[in-house]
């Protein structure tokens, strides 16, 4: 592990600071990295910064991942990481290292502010000042995908309890402790009643415990069409992962602060703050790179450490710097800068006005406590039932075909009661116009006057009878009730 990047009196303050990890990153990485723990020495922070390896060079000595162990045990030691952009090499099979360190590490919260400069920065919303708050763990980026026919693939959403719980809760006390007012929930529940529906239901349950907060719920397609239109309509912003991870670019890209964005990652434990560009290698060393998106994302490590007033002081310097034109080339405009700076001199200029506050773009406002979230205590068990299974299949029969075949080799006490295709039903009853490819869901329930429970063993000896007859079965899914409730969906048109 390399020497501490800032060195501060060694012994007066050693057991008030505590340590973070630092990754320097690469192409600009390693000069945004600078100038940013440049302006943190300036101010003074009591803190401590040790580097350790990843990114591209791990990459090239063969670790597919790009994080050595040791880096991880470094930064399980200091339980926070600021990290510089890192390149993924292209086509090689190597992992993503974001994703390595987001699943790994358990950062379930990806925490995005965005907002407009203007008139600093070009944006058509001059008004816009937003947080996107993003599960970062479940839903599809699971990652779980199987082919299963020749035709079709799937990709399992998963979503728990627990993780909505979680990143809900912790929306709501970022909303309390940031000073904001109004927390939207964005899903998809319309169509995914089970998984979105969850979402949407944990968020109206935690919602309760905070009154002070006003609360919205917004279907994601339009609520990300207002965010498009109309970004300073809103304030915190909660959403599973997908819909998270393209509404925070859409409002970075539409109140013009990409490069400027910061990006927290938080889990329980551990920490990691980055900007949300990438490692520009061809701009890598000419000293021209802005640090703005690095610097903003250490000033939200610091508000995470609880160190309100360090992050106020940096975060109003730098509202300052850009407010009397002090811009790097990225943003520079001739009819509204002042100055060109480059990386170096962004961060000097930054230092230079530490202790002093914008007149136009406001105060920077942070709390000077830890954001804590106590989640609830466990729910009562539920009572669980199992009430068929759904039997897939590959074939290239027709649906009618197919029924003969199943009901022909069925066994008591489940009975074929829907054949669905891409989940459109098909059988008993469904249109000729519907496309059909060669992957099947065969929904198998108990008859409704049948005396007797179901077992796991029932359904194993129909999936082997269904095989005996000659067809393909791919996969199976039991069916259950949850306090009499079915825990799963009906098919489309049944």
């Amino acid at each position: 592990m390399a020497e501490p990047l800032l060195k501060f009196d060694p012994a007066a303050e050693a057991g008030q600071r505590k340590q973070v990890t630092v990754a320097i990153g690469d192409g600009v990485g390693p000069e945004i990295t600078a100038a940013t723990l440049k302006v943190l020495e300036a101010a003074e922070v009591p803190l401590t910064f040790n580097t350790v390896d990843m990114g591209l060079q791990c990459w090239r000595q063969g670790l597919s991942s790009g994080v050595p162990a040791e880096s991880i045990a470094a930064i399980r030691d200091s339980g926070v990481l600021l990290k510089g952009p890192m390149t993924t090499p292209q086509g090689s099979g190597m992992k993503s290292l974001n994703v390595t360190l987001r699943k790994s590490l358990g950062l379930y919260a990806n925490v995005r502010p965005v907002r407009a400069y203007v008139p600093y920065v070009d944006s058509h919303h001059p008004e816009a000042n937003l947080v996107i708050i993003r599960e970062n763990e479940e839903d599809l980026y699971a990652g779980i995908e199987h082919r299963q026919t020749q035709d079709v693939v799937q990709c399992l959403k998963l979503v728990s309890r627990p993780g909505c719980e979680r990143i809900i809760r912790y929306a709501f006390e970022f909303v309390m402790t940031r000073k904001r007012k109004r927390l939207t929930c964005m899903t998809k529940d319309n169509i995914m009643k089970l998984t979105d529906g969850l979402f949407h239901e944990v968020f109206n349950e935690v919602a309760q415990e905070y009154p002070a907060v006003e609360t919205e719920h917004m279907i994601v397609d339009i609520g990300m069409a207002r965010v498009a239109n109309e970004p300073e309509a809103f304030d915190v912003i909660v959403t599973p992962n997908l819909y998270g991870d393209i509404v925070s670019d859409i409002a970075a890209e539409v109140t013009g602060s990409v490069g400027l964005a910061p990006s927290a990652n938080i889990g329980e434990t551990i920490s990691v703050f980055e900007a949300i560009h990438g490692s520009a290698p061809d701009i890598a060393g000419q000293n021209i790179a802005n640090p703005s998106g690095l610097l903003l994302s250490s000033v939200k490590m610091l508000a995470h450490l609880g160190l309100g007033e360090q992050a106020e002081l940096i975060h109003n310097a730098w509202l300052r710097t850009i407010e009397d034109g002090m811009h790097t080339r990225d943003i520079y405009r001739r009819s509204r800068s002042r100055t060109c700076v480059g990386t170096d001199g962004f961060a000097d200029a930054v230092i230079r006005r530490l202790g002093q506050q914008a007149v136009t773009l406001g105060k920077a406002h942070y709390p000077r406590r830890l954001l804590q979230t106590t989640p609830r205590p466990p729910q009562r068990e539920q009572q669980r039932e199992l009430v068929g299974v759904d039997i897939f299949l590959n074939s290239r029969d027709t649906a009618l075909d197919l029924a003969n075949q199943i009901q022909a080799a069925q066994t008591a006490p489940l009975e074929l009661s829907m054949i669905t295709n891409r989940g459109v039903q098909v059988w008993p009853a469904g249109a000729p116009e519907t496309f059909c490819t060669d992957h099947w869901r065969c929904r198998f329930t108990m008859p409704q006057d049948a005396e007797s429970s179901l077992n796991n063993r029932d359904i194993f000896h129909l999936a082997m009878r269904i095989d005996e007859a000659g067809l393909d079965v791919i996969k199976t899914e039991h069916l259950y009730e949850f306090d009499g409730k079915p825990g799963f969906s009906m098919g489309q048109g049944q």
